[in-house]
């Protein structure tokens, strides 16, 4: 009977069948937005601000007006915490005192990763950082559900956040001479690394949390992967000891203000978005977390992703 068909009965059935696969597909995709995630938290990358004339694509002045609209979209989210990843000024220590009380308009729990520019202040000044973004340590952890949450200090050593005479900022000299000698792309001053010392905290940390059957999350200002001018000095290093454990899901970063993402064994590597870039775009992210994927939802400039999640 089909075949007896004309050329205009043919053609309406053809639509009839794609209208309801669609309709179908539809109804799936509905069916899977639909599923709540366990939590959800939120990260802003590198709002750098300063009182400052713009230089290229960096709108210093603009930052606090867009870490505004930020706060204020985020106070209408149900969010477990909001953290910010570092480079929260460009420079001088007053400028906390513009951008700190927005931040602090929060309702969500927050949490800071320090940054190469955080440093950028008077050298008598650069031990009040910590201080002034209310971190009792450098580095930490905390937990959700099932989940921990690693931050780290990639300014450990760094020539801006010591001053030249210090031994950290001699361990940093050395640190830096071999990775410039290896001719390795991050060799860059305004990188840093981390000491032996936090990497053991970091084993010690992963080690409870694969016990504990828990997944992970890294934080850190400066990415790992992939090679790339502004990763880690040491981040060879990191990589190691990130994957070798399973309950590392992820690793999340800034300092690369136009964002980088590579999977590899497992982890995901995520740069950010910096917010200080163009002077009216914002970026900024909700990241969903499910048992088995990570959803990332970007805002402005900071792209979505759906990124899957191993068993630990």
């Amino acid at each position: 009977m089909i075949g007896k068909m004309n050329r205009k009965e043919h053609s309406l059935i053809l639509l009839i069948l794609l209208a309801f696969l669609f309709t179908a597909r539809a109804v799936g995709t509905e069916g899977e937005a639909g599923k709540k995630p366990d939590f959800s938290f939120a990260v802003i990358a590198d709002v750098q601000y300063c009182d400052h004339e713009a230089s290229g694509s960096r709108f210093y002045r603009q930052s606090p007006e867009k870490l505004e609209r930020c706060v204020r979209d985020l106070n209408t989210r149900d969010l477990a915490f909001v953290i910010q990843l570092g480079d929260f000024i460009d420079r001088d220590l007053s400028s906390f005192d513009k951008v700190l009380p927005i931040f602090d308009e929060l309702e969500a729990p927050r949490h800071h990763v320090l940054g190469n520019h955080e440093y950028s202040v008077l050298p008598e000044e650069k031990e009040n950082v910590p201080r002034k973004l209310g971190l009792p340590v450098r580095y930490y952890d905390f937990a959700r559900g099932s989940w921990r949450f690693v931050v780290l200090d990639g300014n450990d050593l760094s020539f801006h956040a010591t001053a030249a005479g210090e031994g950290r900022h001699e361990e940093a000299k050395a640190l830096f001479q071999k990775v410039k000698t290896e001719g390795r792309p991050q060799a860059m001053t305004w990188n840093g690394g981390v000491g032996e010392k936090q990497l053991a905290w970091l084993e010690g940390v992963l080690a409870r949390a694969e016990a504990a059957k828990e997944k992970v999350i890294v934080f850190c200002h400066f990415p790992l992967h992939p090679p790339n001018v502004h990763n880690l000095w040491n981040c060879a290093e990191l990589i190691e000891v990130i994957e070798s454990s399973r309950c590392v899901a992820a690793y999340m970063n800034g300092h690369n203000h136009h964002g980088n993402y590579a999977g590899m064994a497992g982890v995901h590597y995520i740069t950010f978005h910096g917010m200080v870039e163009t002077e009216k775009e914002t970026a900024y992210a909700i990241v969903e977390v499910y048992a088995d994927y990570l959803k990332i939802i970007g805002i402005g400039r900071e792209p979505s992703r759906l990124l899957a999640v191993r068993k630990p």
